[in-house]
């Protein structure tokens, strides 16, 4: 059976009084006009009924997109994976400055995103200076991974709508 998508069809009386005509389009049949009063002298015109579902206000704040942003806080200090120095800290420091006065919630992730790489980056500093007797190069290697570890599981956390206090952080920023 062919779908029936409604329309709504104004005719204006003589008096200039829309009525309201109920009409039927299809893609076979253009449209079909449905007028108790045949007498009706009118010009008709067509405007598509609307019948999707009402939207959210846009005002509302939406749960899942503050939700991402406090994930996205967290998630894009994994690009210190590709780019070491700048990566860690960079995006996370981009993401918290763009969307902190959104929601208090990206606020707080942000900066714990932030406190955390921050304190990160001052241990693979000392990592580094340990680098010159040879025992700093294990240390780099256990930081890296529990760099990506530690942000993995922050970022689960901030989809899921959770807090996640990482382990191992200076507060720097309040």
């Amino acid at each position: 059976m062919a779908s029936w998508p409604a329309c709504r069809a104004v005719a204006l009386a003589k008096a200039g009084t829309p009525l309201e005509l109920l009409c039927l389009a299809s893609p076979e049949i253009s449209v079909i006009f449905l007028n108790l009063n045949p007498a009706l002298s009118a010009s008709i015109y067509l405007e598509n009924m609307e019948t999707s579902s009402i939207p959210a206000p846009v005002s509302a704040p939406v749960i899942t997109t503050v939700r991402s942003w406090n994930a996205l806080c967290h998630a894009s200090a994994l690009l210190g994976v590709f780019v070491h120095f700048p990566g860690h800290l960079i995006p996370p420091l981009i993401v918290w400055l763009a969307k902190r006065g959104d929601s208090p919630e990206i606020d707080a992730h942000g900066k714990e995103s932030l406190n955390f790489q921050i304190s990160m980056l001052i241990y693979n500093v000392v990592a580094a200076v340990f680098c010159l007797v040879l025992i700093g190069f294990v240390f780099l290697a256990i930081l890296w991974v529990l760099n990506a570890v530690f942000v993995i599981i922050a970022s689960i956390h901030a989809s899921d709508g959770k807090f996640y206090r990482y382990p191992m952080t200076i507060r720097f920023i309040q």
